[in-house]
């Protein structure tokens, strides 16, 4: 996949992992989209690096879809549990 498959795979992933969690983040839109774009990264490197699950050259790979999305969760739980309180609300 190119540099710009991961990006939208890391967009879409960021929306799903904030229907899942839903609630109000610090970062907003902005910062939740960016925290969807670097955990598709971080959940495709996790999954090749550590499981040994080869990166799929195709956009519609389950697994490779699995990984972003966790990822993504993993960096909102994390940038939530940081930076959750630091907004007056």
């Amino acid at each position: 996949m190119s540099i710009i498959s991961w990006i939208v795979l890391g967009l879409i992933a960021g929306v799903i992992a904030k229907i899942l969690l839903p609630g109000r983040d610090p970062g907003g839109l902005i910062g939740t989209t960016v925290i969807g774009v670097a955990g598709a990264f971080l959940g495709g490197w996790i999954s090749a690096r550590f499981l040994d699950r080869e990166i799929a050259n195709q956009f519609y790979d389950g697994p490779t879809w699995i990984a972003a999305i966790g990822g993504s969760l993993v960096l909102l739980i994390a940038y939530r549990i940081l930076f959750g309180h630091s907004r007056s609300r």
